[in-house]
């Protein structure tokens, strides 16, 4: 039997509308692939604490809720860290890994919530304008955005021994992804022209890719 696909979403968000709204749930099944979406602590159906200390290993809480034998990973942008510790502190539990939107900010500071804190306005209004989305509860989120966010070290990548595969846009403030592809053992890179940060999880060329990578492309028939 196929291993499950688990399903990690970005910050601000939840499984519902980074991967259910868009069809990723639908398009798994049509694959015949079994799918599990987890959300990330103080997101989605999760406990919201709104202390930042609660914060410190997202990792702990995803794990608790994954399947038992080794998963798919198919991840966006916090989602992608965590899977990434995952990878890194837990050998074994993940079988291949799609990262979706990170790149330069996992290895080194950036503009974004993954990063030292410091965002560019721009995309600060952007996040602003997803933690004040109906449904969120702000204070954990600002909670979650405050907690320390190190870089993995080349010797922690080092040790991601699974195939990975990097999917970005030209125009997302993670990147350019090169850094971290370049430190992961097995990393495969994908570009996609005109795409952001946000837009990603709605894109077909991700969607595609990260369905043929973990060899979960629907069958009609």
């Amino acid at each position: 039997m196929a291993a499950p696909v688990v399903l990690l979403h970005g910050f601000a968000t939840s499984t519902e509308r980074t991967w259910r709204e868009p069809g990723w749930f639908d398009l798994l099944k049509d694959a015949r692939r079994r799918a599990i979406g987890i959300d990330l602590l103080g997101h989605g159906d999760a406990p919201k604490p709104t202390d930042p200390a609660a914060y410190d290993d997202l990792a702990g809480p995803v794990l608790d809720q994954f399947p038992e034998g080794p998963a798919d990973v198919i991840a966006y942008s916090l989602g992608a860290r965590t899977a990434l510790q995952i990878a890194v502190e837990h050998p074994g539990r993940i079988q291949r890994l799609v990262l979706g939107g990170v790149g330069r900010n996992l290895v080194q500071p950036a503009d974004g919530p993954d990063d030292d804190g410091t965002m560019a306005p721009h995309v600060a209004s952007r996040f602003d304008a997803l933690i004040a989305t109906s449904g969120n509860d702000a204070d954990a989120l600002r909670a979650c955005l405050s907690r320390p966010r190190p870089p993995f070290t080349a010797a922690e990548l080092g040790t991601v021994d699974v195939p990975c595969l990097v999917v970005i846009g030209d125009d997302d403030f993670a990147g350019p992804a090169d850094p971290l592809v370049a430190a992961l053992p097995d990393a495969t890179l994908r570009v996609l022209p005109g795409v952001d940060h946000f837009g990603l999880p709605k894109q077909f060329a991700f969607i595609d890719a990260a369905l043929e990578f973990v060899d979960a492309v629907p069958t009609w028939d």
